[in-house]
C-alpha cells in the first residue's frame, strides 16, 4: 500500500493588504477621534449624592451647620439608634451588624458634613418678589457666600439657582444672577467657592442654553476672568427637554450649546409630571413618566462628564414620630429606586430628610458589598477570563461595573477605602478608576 504523502501547510493567508486596511483605517480614523471627543468618559471628581435647596431670602454663611444640628435633632426624637432606623425605614434589622455600620456612618456624616451641596434658590423657593427686593437678596447673598468662604463654613458643593429663560423671567434672572456674580467677584478677590455652579431651571430650547452661556461667557469678560471660570448645570423640568418638537431628545444639544461649562442635569420632577397632565396625588418620583424621562436623560448624556440627579421627595417630615416615620419611608423607597436606577444624586427640601437620605445611601451599598467584594476579587484573580461564582456570571463587560459600585461608595461615604482593599485591589488601581488598566498592569506581571 503506497504510504501518504504529507502535506505541508502553509500559513493563514489573508486577502486584505497592508495599504487595504490603511484605507479603511483612514477613512474609520476621524470618525473614531470625534467619537472619543465627545464620549470622553464620566467626570473623575466626586459627585454629591444630593443637593439641598433652599430660598435666598433665609441663606447664611452656616445654612450647613443649622441643617446638620436639625437633622441630628430630628435622628435623636424618631431613629435614637440603628434598630429604630430600620424599623422606621420598613427594613429588616436582621442580626443588626449592617445597620449598626449604616448608623454609626449616618451620625459622623451628619456631624462632620451634613450637607454635600446646597443651591441657594431664587426661583421656586424663593417665589416672585418686588425687584428691589430680589436685588437686596442677591447682593446680601453672594456676601454671606463670602463669608463662608472667610470662615471655610461652606459645603464641598455650592451655587444659585437662578429663574428660567422664558420671556417672563429671563430679565429678572439676567439681573440676579449680575448683581450676585459681581458682588462676589468683587468681595472676594476674585474667588469662588469650590464646586461653584450657576443653575438654570426649566431649559426649554436649545436657545435658552446658549444664551445662558453667553451671559456667563459676557460676565466673565467684564469682570476679568478666565474664559470659562462659571460653571453651570441645567433642569430637566418639561417634556419639551425630553423630546423636542421634532422629535429629537434635545438634552445632548442643551449641554452642547454651554460649551463645556455645564457638569450637572437635575430632573424636576413635579414640573414634568405636571406637563405630563399627571394629577398631583400622583407625581410622584415613582411614577412610571419620570422612569422614562431619567432614561432618556442617561442615554442622551451617557459617557459624558454631566453628573446626573434625580429630584425631591416632597412630603416633609414633620410632626410626631408616626408622621415622621411615614414621610422617611416614602423618602427611603424613593431614594433606594433612584439608586437602583442609577440616579446617585438627589434633592433634599428639609433637614429631617438629611438622615434619610445617608442611611438609604450606605444601606445601598453595604448590603451588597459582601458579594460585590467577592465578585471582583475572583473576577480580577482571573485576570478577564469569565468566572462563575455562585448563581451570577461575570464576563468583561461587567468588570467596570464592579469597579463603579466600589467607587459610588467609597466617594458617598457607605464605604472605606481600607474596605475596599478586600477585593485585592491596591489603592492605586482603585483610586486609577479603570478596570482595563488594571487588568493590562497585572497580565505584565
Amino acid at each position: 500500500m503506497a504510504k501518504n504523502k504529507s502535506t505541508k501547510l502553509s500559513g493563514p493567508k489573508a486577502s486584505l493588504s497592508s495599504a487595504d486596511i490603511k484605507a479603511l483605517r483612514s477613512k474609520l480614523k476621524s470618525a473614531n477621534v470625534k467619537f472619543a471627543t465627545r464620549y470622553p468618559g464620566e467626570a473623575p471628581g466626586r459627585q454629591p449624592v444630593h443637593t439641598v435647596y433652599g430660598g435666598a431670602q433665609i441663606f447664611t454663611a452656616d445654612v450647613a451647620a443649622k441643617l446638620g444640628a436639625g437633622a441630628l435633632k430630628s435622628l435623636d426624637a424618631h431613629g435614637s439608634n440603628a434598630k429604630a432606623l430600620a424599623l422606621a425605614l420598613g427594613e429588616n434589622y436582621g442580626d443588626g451588624k449592617m445597620w449598626q455600620t449604616v448608623y454609626e456612618r449616618v451620625l459622623a456624616k451628619l456631624k462632620s458634613e451634613a450637607v454635600e451641596d446646597f443651591r441657594i434658590d431664587f426661583e421656586d423657593g424663593y417665589g416672585n418678589r418686588p425687584d428691589a427686593e430680589e436685588d437686596g437678596h442677591a447682593v446680601s447673598c453672594a456676601l454671606e457666600l463670602v463669608k463662608g468662604m472667610q470662615k471655610k463654613s461652606l459645603p464641598p458643593f455650592i451655587g444659585i439657582r437662578i429663574k428660567p429663560f422664558n420671556e417672563e423671567r429671563v430679565v429678572r434672572s439676567l439681573r440676579t444672577m449680575d448683581l450676585f456674580l459681581t458682588t462676589l467677584i468683587q468681595n472676594s478677590g476674585k474667588k469662588l467657592p469650590e464646586n461653584f455652579v450657576v443653575t438654570l431651571p426649566k431649559v426649554q430650547i436649545v436657545e435658552q442654553a446658549a444664551a445662558f452661556e453667553r451671559a456667563l461667557s459676557a460676565l466673565e469678560k467684564k469682570l476679568k476672568l478666565k474664559n470659562g471660570t462659571f460653571k453651570c448645570e441645567i433642569m430637566v423640568e418639561t417634556p419639551q427637554s425630553i423630546i423636542g418638537h421634532n422629535g429629537v431628545a434635545p438634552l445632548r444639544s442643551f449641554v452642547e450649546a454651554c460649551k463645556g461649562r455645564c457638569t450637572g442635569a437635575h430632573f424636576g420632577t413635579y414640573d414634568y409630571t405636571a406637563g405630563c397632565n399627571i394629577t398631583a396625588a400622583y407625581q410622584k418620583m415613582s411614577n412610571p413618566v419620570c422612569d422614562f424621562a431619567k432614561h432618556v436623560m442617561q442615554v442622551s448624556l451617557a459617557g459624558t462628564p454631566v453628573f446626573l440627579s434625580d429630584g425631591a421627595t416632597n412630603i416633609m417630615p414633620v410632626g410626631n414620630s408616626e408622621s415622621v416615620h411615614r414621610a422617611w419611608k416614602i423618602s427611603y423607597d424613593h431614594i433606594r429606586h433612584s439608586l437602583a436606577t442609577g440616579y446617585y444624586q438627589g434633592w433634599d427640601l428639609h433637614p429631617a430628610q438629611l438622615p434619610v437620605r445617608y442611611a438609604a445611601v450606605f444601606a445601598f451599598f453595604l448590603e451588597s458589598f459582601d458579594q460585590a467584594s467577592a465578585r471582583l476579587s475572583s473576577f480580577i484573580d482571573k485576570a478577564a477570563r469569565a468566572t462563575l461564582l455562585g448563581d451570577v456570571f461575570d464576563d468583561a463587560a461587567t468588570g467596570q461595573g464592579l469597579l463603579n459600585y466600589f467607587i459610588r461608595g467609597q466617594t458617598s461615604g457607605a464605604i472605606t477605602e481600607q474596605e475596599v482593599l478586600k477585593t485585592g485591589l491596591t489603592i492605586e488601581e482603585f483610586r486609577g478608576r479603570s478596570f482595563l488598566k488594571i487588568l493590562e498592569n497585572r497580565k505584565k506581571v
